[in-house]
């Protein structure tokens, strides 16, 4: 199943919801035959995650559109939506509309959740991937931009010398490995030139001043000629949780913590005795200076 962009399917749209800086969908086969209270749950499965809500498109067995959204496009956009989707008779067309992130993590979450109802994943296969070409930077709510993995990460090379002028287009020396869905780990290529830090630090706002007083003792470090360097970084805990078919790393792990941080197997953190507080000395009283 794909994620499909209909942005510019709807780029003329008078149907508010999707009047957003972003529109997609995904087809759930066989959706259309799906009883009102599951569509109905559909939606407080959408609103669990912070979405508003979960539009959708059904199509009916003899071509006719059905659902909510339907009524609310215009004809020509009911004539092309199917074929634009992908979908076909009996299924379900599902819409996340908004911020592009927030509407492709919801999808993306619709994506896996139609997988496990309809019985498309195959639980006993190992499907391996490689994530590249990712973005390097993306804005912030205050019109700036922010690295998307860190700020050490170089560009591609095919970005080295446009980045700093189009931060939207530039790509990332970045890559993870996903195994069934789950990120074993990442890594990336590293920055090993002065002048191209400077420029990603410029980038996400910070001043030459600002990046000196904050990673001074790095670009110091550029004087001395760093070779190209990088790496990968792998999660064991999660491979077992695949081995072992769990689905938390928390069932992995040794001694997992709560959320509020704390350890069920110790009990702690627990309160310190009278004894312990005063050997460490955290009521301390500073000595008043002596004036001369």
């Amino acid at each position: 199943m794909q994620l499909v962009e209909q942005t510019a399917f709807f780029a003329k749209t008078e149907f508010r919801v999707f009047q957003a800086p972003y529109v997609g969908s995904v087809v759930m086969p066989g959706g259309a035959a799906s009883p009102r209270r599951e569509l109905d749950a559909w939606q407080d499965w959408a609103k669990a995650r912070g979405a508003k809500g979960l539009a959708y498109i059904l199509v009916n067995e003899d071509g006719t559109l059905g659902g909510p959204v339907s009524k609310n496009i215009s004809q020509e956009e009911q004539n092309g939506i199917v074929q634009a989707a992908g979908a076909k008779a009996g299924d379900a067309i599902f819409f996340a509309a908004g911020e592009r992130s927030a509407s492709l993590s919801l999808l993306g979450a619709v994506r896996l959740e139609i997988g496990k109802r309809c019985n498309l994943i195959n639980e006993g296969a190992w499907e391996f991937l490689w994530v590249v070409d990712a973005p390097m930077f993306e804005p912030t709510d205050n019109g700036g931009w922010t690295a998307v993995h860190h700020p050490f990460t170089g560009p591609k090379p095919e970005f080295a010398n446009s980045f700093k002028a189009d931060p939207a287009k530039a790509l990332a020396y970045a890559y993870d490995i996903v195994l069934n869905g789950t990120e074993l780990g990442g890594g990336s290529i590293r920055i090993h030139d002065r002048q191209i830090q400077k420029d990603v630090f410029n980038v996400i706002g910070l001043s030459d001043e600002e990046a000196a007083s904050k990673f001074g003792f790095l670009l110091e470090a550029f004087n001395y000629g760093p070779p190209p360097h990088g790496g990968i970084a792998l999660g064991l805990d999660r491979v077992c949780a695949l081995l072992t078919g769990s689905d938390s790393i928390r069932e992995v792990i040794a001694f997992p913590k709560t959320a509020s941080g704390g350890d069920p197997l110790t009990g702690a953190p627990t309160p310190i005795t009278p004894a312990q507080r005063k050997e460490s000395g955290i009521d301390g009283l500073a000595k008043a200076e002596s004036k001369g």
